[in-house]
């Protein structure tokens, strides 16, 4: 029988979700009811993606567990898995794993909250809606700016990510800070702090935020001579103030400013849009979402500035758009108690470009973790919406999409070696009366970049040690086949297949075309011949490496952190 309450529930379940109970007594006890509502199928969601994962990565047998199979061996369960997620996990893998499954409770517990207070938030879209007379989310936020509409469409994506069951993983977080911080939040802000110059690295990110540092220096009487201002997360800023950092803060190298600007959460959570700036800014944030704490290394503030500058030149198709990363910065401090203890990820930021001014008037952006998600005026996913407004068949469709992801991934691999993390999380796909018309890409810490080729085409200088650089090819075209095929347009015609009956076998085939096209068109480019074949060959093999996501997460638990993959069935293969 579904859980519909704590005393149905596994021990880990039912003991969040007793926390979280006695925490919205206090802060909002409307929601108690919703929150039980919603938890079978939060419980039902979050099973299913762990049974698929640990199918796909051969922990658990297919002949149990009835399912479908999909491109890039993508198990889906045929039926709805009832099971409480952290049990489940332990007898799909006949292996405890305590840390996982508390995870798992948190995951399933958060999302039933997020689907008790996206609820409603459609309540009030549908009263929108019914105002306006708009039939479905393209027409009712076409009165918004680009970015505010990207991010509107971003707070449909309830379930977060597509593969992951424990997408909404927030350790650390109370439920307060769910309420102030998390996606379904209408709004939080972004605070900031002086910082001391000489524990600074990078730029002065905070002038791109805001234009009243001057007045804020002065109130706060921190001389622009010595102190660098920085943002923060408001609820890093506290953590950092009385936690790791409470000596520089009371040492004087840490003075909060008496500023917030009201700024939006994103699906990435830790990046806020700051709509009075027109920017995007990434900030630290020392809580666990999916597998990984969400703070970010100096390398990646001081790489994307550098990126951003040599990027859009190398694109160079003006069907693809990049959002910039102009400036960074990150503290750095001296450790606490030993030389590994580094303090150097906590008070960083990245600021990014946003989409306006930059898109035709008909161009509606639509984030890529947004399209497989309901649309509450119509029912349909968004993609379902757009696939209808096109016109087009459903293979059409696709078709189109994949001349829009791939030309400029491919080239931008096979050319200088860069390796983008083109998955759904970091692409934005604008559509025409719902054709798709072009990428956004965005967040540049994921990707992969070849030495060796970008050496031969240009240099661009990164931070020493950068994780970004490998030597090894095929680290680079992994990122490649993960994201941008698998991930990306594996959930696609995953998709459409369920809405609008697409042939998946026919899907693969288009996308082997287009494949076949880009790199027939590189390998006539000089000194590319080897490279494009070597990459075409990578691409359609037999076999391709497979992110494990729940294998990966059970592997660091164990003390073996890192990538890990295993292989899957490559769909693109002998279609030509």
């Amino acid at each position: 029988m579904p859980v519909t309450d704590r005393r149905s529930a596994g021990a880990e379940t039912a003991a969040r979700l007793a926390r979280v109970q006695a925490q919205l007594e206090d802060f909002d006890p409307g929601l108690v009811p919703l929150l039980h509502r919603e938890l079978p199928r939060a419980r039902q969601i979050v099973a299913g993606r762990l049974v698929a994962a640990a199918l796909r990565e051969g922990l658990a047998d297919p002949r149990r567990y009835p399912s479908t199979r999909h491109g890039f061996d993508r198990w889906e369960p045929s039926t709805p898995t009832e099971a409480d997620p952290p049990g489940l996990l332990d007898r799909l893998t006949a292996t405890p794993h305590p840390a996982v499954r508390e995870e798992l409770a948190d995951a399933t517990v958060n999302l039933a909250l997020a689907l008790a207070r996206r609820s409603l938030a459609e309540r009030d879209l549908l009263e929108q809606a019914r105002a306006t007379g708009a039939p479905d989310m393209v027409a009712l936020t076409a009165h918004l700016g680009p970015d505010e509409r990207a991010v509107a469409f971003e707070r449909l994506a309830v379930t977060g990510h597509n593969l992951h069951p424990c997408a909404r993983t927030r350790l650390g977080w109370d439920v307060a800070d769910i309420l102030a911080h998390d996606l379904e939040s209408p709004v939080t802000s972004v605070s900031f702090l002086a910082v001391r110059r000489s524990l600074h690295v990078g730029d002065e990110v905070a002038g791109e935020l805001v234009d009243d540092l001057d007045r804020v220096r002065a109130a706060a009487r921190a001389d622009p001579r010595r102190f660098a201002v920085t943002p923060v997360h408001p609820w890093q800023r506290r953590h950092v103030l009385t936690g790791r950092y409470a000596d520089l803060y009371a040492d004087g190298a840490l003075v909060p400013l008496d500023l917030e600007v009201p700024a939006l959460v994103t699906a990435a959570l830790r990046t806020l849009l700051v709509p009075s700036a027109g920017r995007y800014v990434k900030l630290s944030l020392d809580i666990q979402v999916t597998s990984t704490r969400r703070t970010i290394s100096v390398a990646s503030t001081r790489n994307g500035p550098a990126l951003s500058r040599a990027l859009p030149e190398l694109i160079a198709d003006d069907r693809a758009l990049l959002l910039t990363e102009p400036v960074g910065s990150a503290v750095v401090a001296p450790p606490l108690a030993s030389p590994e203890d580094l303090r150097e990820r906590d008070l960083a930021a990245i600021v990014r470009c946003g989409l306006s001014g930059r898109l035709r008037d008909d161009e509606v952006a639509v984030p890529g973790t947004a399209l497989p998600a309901r649309d509450p005026l119509t029912g349909a996913t968004v993609l379902a919406g757009l696939v209808n407004r096109s016109g087009l068949t459903a293979l059409a469709f696709v078709t189109r999409y994949a001349r829009v992801l791939l030309p400029p991934v491919l080239r931008l691999a096979t050319r200088h070696g860069i390796g983008l993390e083109a998955h759904l999380q970091n692409c934005i796909l604008t559509f025409v009366d719902g054709v798709p018309h072009r990428l956004v890409l965005r967040d540049l810490a994921g990707l992969r970049v070849h030495a060796p080729r970008l050496a031969r085409s240009r240099g661009i200088a990164f931070w020493p040690g950068s994780v970004t650089v490998t030597s090894d090819v095929e680290v680079m075209l992994a990122k490649v086949s993960y994201t941008a095929l698998q991930a990306h347009l594996g959930e696609v015609i995953l998709q459409l297949a369920a809405s609008h009956g697409l042939d998946e076998a026919a899907a693969w085939a288009a996308i082997r075309s287009i494949v076949d096209d880009v790199y027939t068109e590189l390998a006539a480019e000089p000194g590319l011949a080897d490279a494009a074949r070597a990459d075409h060959t990578y691409l359609t093999g037999p076999t391709a490496p497979h992110k494990a996501l729940l294998g990966m997460r059970l592997r660091a638990a164990a003390g073996q952190p890192g990538d890990y993959y295993v292989t899957v069935t490559n769909p693109l293969w002998r279609l030509r």
